[in-house]
């Protein structure tokens, strides 16, 4: 069997190294980059493709790596995971396409995004703990070096903020593995929720280790709320995502961010579901405190970066709500069941709406900061239609996907997140409905004020998108239609994995 996975992961970090070879022939790195992205989205639409509907893993591929220390190198996807290499690639390729005028080491910046593009497939594939969070770590390292390099004014201590939290996550995460393979002998995930469901997990955690169970939970969560980021540890985001380049936002917000909703997912609510049950009401408290306030600090700021920085936080917020609202203390009944899967396959179509949504955004942010000589104040513009109507009217598509506006990609995974979360916890679903007002409010601000109003003189003459731009950025917005008219494309394979989980979660 071809171990595509491995192919995949592999491609993005030899075309790395090419890339650091060609070091100042920007244009020669740029051209390697561009193709190592073309093919890589190539090989993920291909496993997409290949997932069917049976909500099983496929494409796995295992082998002994340290037995003795229960380490195996074993790869697999299902719908979540196939889901997310497609958006990983497709952001990657965004963001290198949106990568305009590098000047400095060009050769080194396009192989730290290729890097960071090969973290993620791994991320998105490894099935073994040890190889899982080797990935996990990897994709931290050229993200920090980035932001370091290439960022604006401020970048240093940005960076230094996100790697320390970062940080700080992924060593509560080493902590809580290393107390269950010292419990089970095991690091092996589906093998994990295995126990987890009978409740050989608890039972072994208990008898060497003690009653440490929840404490091991609350270490895991810690380490993707830092990543997604939940309330109260969103600190290191807006400073991060405003001082990054452009494209590498891209990547933070579109694909990076995702990886923390994805470890929910794959690994906490599996693993320590029932933990998790046990301390659901402060945690659907911070998911509903993440929606609402996400969306109203968003409100208050003046520079886009940071507007779409904070926006970021609301909509992932949705995700934490519904993935605290289905980990329930008490058995599940048909009618529970139902609203639980709706739940979770509105997550999973968040991850992969808000990702290209995002990606989009920070793409047009970045065009418009380029013709603006740095600018970005909401208040530093205003009548942008009437020189650049093109531009305006392919960035609002993007803003109006945000906003969730029906018959785009954003309305359907927020409407299945509200469908599955309000018969489990009306209340968090009722007061977070205010961020989607609150939201409304900003997206329709934003275009107000950059878009309509009189021309200032200085933007009389600010250029539209040119033919390559548009047919650049063509693509991305097509997507969010398509998804928005028939969601069905995604949602049967994301339904089926869904349905596979909750029948063998103790949840």
């Amino acid at each position: 069997m071809t171990p595509v996975l491995t192919i995949l992961t592999t491609i993005p970090a030899v075309a790395a190294l090419l890339a650091l070879l060609a070091g100042r022939r920007a244009g020669l790195a740029k051209a390697i980059s561009l193709i190592a992205a073309v093919a890589s989205l190539a090989l993920a639409l291909r496993v997409w493709l290949g997932i069917g509907t049976t909500g099983e893993m496929r494409f796995v591929e295992r082998a002994a790596w340290i037995p003795t220390l229960g380490i195996e190198y074993h790869l697999g996807v299902d719908g979540l995971g196939a889901l997310m290499l497609l958006l990983a690639a497709i952001v990657s390729l965004m963001a290198i396409a949106a990568s305009r005028k590098v000047a400095s080491q060009p050769g080194l910046y396009f192989a730290l995004i290729l890097l960071l593009e090969s973290g993620l497939f791994g991320t998105f594939t490894a099935l073994n703990f040890v190889h899982w969070f080797s990935f996990w770590e990897l994709s931290l390292i050229p993200a920090f070096f980035l932001i370091k390099l290439w960022g604006g004014e401020g970048r240093g201590p940005a960076a230094t903020q996100f790697f320390v939290y970062t940080m700080i996550g992924s060593v509560a995460l080493l902590l809580s593995f290393v107390a269950l393979y010292v419990a089970t002998g095991n690091m092996d995930f589906e093998a994990l929720a295995s126990m987890a469901a009978s409740g050989e997990l608890a039972t072994d955690i208990a008898g060497h280790l003690g009653p440490i169970s929840m404490w091991l939970a609350l270490g895991t969560l810690l380490g993707f709320a830092v990543k997604v980021p939940l309330m109260p540890f969103h600190t290191w985001l807006p400073a991060t995502y405003s001082k990054a380049p452009t494209p590498v936002t891209m990547l933070l917000t579109g694909a990076m961010s995702k990886m923390g909703v994805y470890g929910l997912l794959r690994l906490a609510l599996p693993i320590f579901g029932a933990q998790l049950a046990e301390v659901r009401t402060p945690l659907l408290v911070l998911a509903t405190l993440t929606v609402v306030a996400g969306a109203w600090a968003a409100a208050v700021q003046k520079d886009l970066k940071r507007v779409f920085a904070y926006s970021s936080v609301n909509h992932l917020g949705y995700c934490l709500l519904a993935i605290f609202a289905v980990a329930l203390p008490t058995a599940s009944t048909p009618a529970v069941a139902l609203s639980q899967t709706a739940a979770l396959d509105g997550v999973i179509l968040q991850m992969f709406n808000h990702g290209l949504t995002a990606a989009a955004i920070f793409w047009f942010l970045a065009m418009l900061e380029s013709r603006s000589d740095g600018l970005l104040g909401i208040h530093d513009f205003g009548g942008l239609r009437k020189p650049a109507p093109v531009f305006c009217g392919l960035m609002g598509i993007a803003l109006f996907s945000s906003l969730g506006l029906p018959g785009l990609n954003g309305f359907v995974s927020e409407f299945l997140i509200f469908r599955g979360v309000f018969p489990l916890t009306w209340v968090s679903a009722t007061v977070s409905v205010l961020g989607l007002l609150i939201t409304a409010a900003v997206i329709l601000t934003v275009i107000q004020r950059v878009f309509t109003g009189p021309v200032r003189e200085r933007w009389n003459t600010f250029p539209d998108l040119t033919i390559a731009e548009r047919f650049a950025v063509a693509p991305a917005l097509i997507l969010m239609a398509v998804l928005g008219l028939a969601p069905q494309l995604i949602l049967g394979t994301v339904n089926a994995t869904v349905m596979h989980w909750l029948a063998g979660w103790r949840l």
